[in-house]
Parts: structure tokens; C-alpha cells; sequence
């Protein structure tokens, strides 16, 4: 049997993006904090990708990077449209430069999270042929855990607690409190669904489309909810 030991293979993945939109390192402070407190738990110990777009001699690159060390927050790397100058900065102080953009016949990738998170962009050919056997879970999800299911639907029958997150390629079906954070149609699948018992979400998205806590309409707040893309734009209705 000729098994490979080791193989390279390209997935897509959903990055958050920070925009840095000043150079002001006591505005980002500001800015920073207020996110953090209010949506704690969707900043402990994240992963983001830095976009800069402050022209190179107004910007402190070692400032912004310790800064962001000082909240947990971690740099995978960073993008956008720099200077030459500003470029070789951040990429001699170890940060790898991440392209913004795929372009190929077949494949079209953009994911972007803007500093206010509101929403991201994120257009992937998808593999629309989910499987039939869908991922089924009936233990609570705790803090900190991700489940992940690439090519089917997930099914948990009991409770998704803060700080936890669900990632499938098909839909999501949460028959407890949804307290974290779910994103379905992860591959680019726009015509899936995320349905719960009861809302309290950090945060949900379709296909790339998010949606936090502060944005989800009160009265469905511990309501059953399902959530869709209608038209480009993420809905969310209860379930009655």
C-alpha cells in the first residue's frame, strides 16, 4: 500500500481582519477596550490578521504589535496596500504578509472583518454535495471547544455555552441555549440555515455573514430563532 506520509493540500479558512484605521496608538487602546468589554468572550485569545491603513510614516508597527500582545490578542499576519517601507518593517519584526485576495478561474476568495466587526465578506466555491450523515453531538458544548464539520450539518442536542463555536459546512441545529458562537455554510454555501431553541449568540453567520450579539433584535433575545441569508443580507427570525 502506497500511503502518503505527508501531503500539501489548499482550504480555505475564515480569518477575522482588523482594520486599523488610525494612527493614534491611544485611539486603538480605546477602541480595543470597548470591544473587549463588551463582547468578552469573542476576544479571548483570538487570532486576527492586521490591516493597516495608515500611510508608513505616521504608523508605529512595534506599538500596535505589543499592544494587541498585551489583550491576547494574536497576529497571524497582515495585509492591505502597503508602502515598500512599512512592508519590510512588519515582515523583519517576524509577521508574515498575507494577500487579501485569490484570484483563479475556479476559486474566489475575500474574507474581511472591519475594526466595528460588524460584518465579514467571504465568497468561496463551495462544495454543495453535504453529506447525508450529519455530525450529532448530545453533550453541552463547553467554553473554549470548536466543533467543526466540513461537507454536513451539525446537530447538538443540548447546550452551546459562551465562548464555544460551531463551524459546518452545512446547516446548524442547536436544540439548547446557543450561547457562543455559530457559523454555517462555512465553505460559501449561501442557502444555509442556523436554527435554535434559545438565542443569547456571541455571534452567527452564513457563508461568511456575521451577526453579534449587540445586532440580534431583543425580543428574540432567548427566543428560537432561525437565521438565513435572504438576498446578500443575514436575517434573523423566531421560530414560532
Amino acid at each position: 500500500m502506497n500511503i502518503k506520509v505527508i501531503e500539501f493540500k489548499e482550504q480555505c479558512f475564515t480569518l477575522l481582519v482588523l482594520n486599523i484605521n488610525n494612527e493614534n496608538i491611544d485611539l486603538i487602546k480605546i477602541g480595543l477596550e470597548k470591544k473587549i468589554k463588551k463582547f468578552p468572550y469573542c476576544f479571548n485569545s483570538i487570532y486576527v490578521v492586521v490591516n493597516v491603513s495608515v500611510p508608513y510614516n505616521f504608523i508605529n508597527w512595534i506599538e500596535i504589535k505589543n499592544l494587541l500582545k498585551n489583550y491576547s490578542i494574536q497576529i497571524l499576519g497582515f495585509t492591505g496596500n502597503f508602502d515598500n517601507i512599512l512592508k519590510k518593517e512588519i515582515i523583519n519584526s517576524g509577521t508574515p504578509f498575507l494577500l487579501n485576495k485569490k484570484k483563479n478561474i475556479n476559486n474566489k476568495i475575500y474574507s474581511q472583518i472591519k475594526f466595528s466587526i460588524n460584518n465579514v465578506n467571504n465568497t468561496n466555491k463551495y462544495n454543495d454535495s453535504i453529506n447525508n450523515d450529519s455530525l450529532i453531538i448530545k453533550k453541552p458544548i463547553r467554553s473554549g471547544q470548536k466543533i467543526y464539520a466540513p461537507n454536513s450539518d451539525v446537530i447538538i442536542l443540548s447546550n452551546v455555552s459562551a465562548g464555544a463555536e460551531i463551524i459546518a459546512h452545512g446547516n446548524i441545529h442547536i436544540y439548547g441555549e446557543l450561547r457562543g458562537r455559530a457559523l454555517a455554510g462555512s465553505s460559501g454555501n449561501q442557502n444555509c440555515h442556523i436554527f435554535c431553541t434559545k438565542m443569547f449568540a456571541e455571534l452567527v453567520s452564513i457563508s461568511g455573514k456575521y451577526c453579534l450579539i449587540d445586532q440580534i433584535p431583543l425580543m428574540l433575545i432567548g427566543k428560537g430563532a432561525q437565521i438565513f441569508l435572504k438576498n446578500g443580507e443575514l436575517k434573523i427570525l423566531e421560530i414560532n
